[in-house]
C-alpha cells in the first residue's frame, strides 16, 4: 500500500457558507480532491500543501493533523492500480493562482461541501467532504 497526502481545500462563499474545492483526475477525468506522493524534506501537510498547488493553483493555512484518512485504488499508467491510503489535511484557501503547473491537465471547481461529497468515488472521502470540523487550518 502507498500512503499519499492531500487536502480538504475550503473557503467561506459570500453567503457565508463553505465551499469545497475539487479537481478532475488527468487520466479518467473524476472528482478528486488534490493529492500526491511524500515529497522529501516536507512533513505531511506541506507535501499536501506543495501538491495543491501543483495540481490545483491554489494555497493557504494547512493543518498540521491530518482529518482522516481514506483508501483508493491508484490507477497505474500501465492500467494496473495499487492499493493507496490517502492522509487529508484542511486547506483554508486564501489564494487561487491564474496559471499553476497543472492547469491544462485539470479542471478545478468550487462546490458545497454535499455537492463535493456526491461528486467522489470514495465513500470514506465522501464523509470527510461532509465533515463540518474542517475549519481547524
Amino acid at each position: 500500500m502507498i500512503t499519499q497526502f492531500g487536502v480538504m481545500a475550503w473557503k467561506q462563499s459570500e453567503g457565508g457558507g463553505r465551499q469545497i474545492l475539487l479537481i478532475t483526475s488527468r487520466e479518467t477525468k473524476r472528482w478528486v480532491i488534490p493529492r500526491g506522493n511524500p515529497i522529501a524534506g516536507l512533513s505531511p501537510s506541506q507535501a499536501a500543501a506543495q501538491e495543491a498547488w501543483e495540481e490545483a493553483g491554489i494555497r493557504g493555512e494547512t493543518g498540521a493533523e491530518a482529518l482522516g484518512v481514506y483508501p483508493y485504488e491508484k490507477r497505474r499508467f500501465d492500467g494496473s492500480s495499487v492499493p493507496a491510503e490517502v492522509q487529508v489535511f484542511a486547506m483554508r484557501v486564501s489564494e487561487e493562482a491564474d496559471a499553476w503547473p497543472e492547469a491544462k491537465q485539470r479542471e478545478r471547481r468550487w462546490f458545497s461541501p454535499a455537492e463535493a461529497a456526491a461528486l467522489v468515488d470514495e465513500p470514506d472521502l465522501k464523509a470527510l467532504l461532509s465533515r463540518s470540523d474542517y475549519e481547524r487550518a
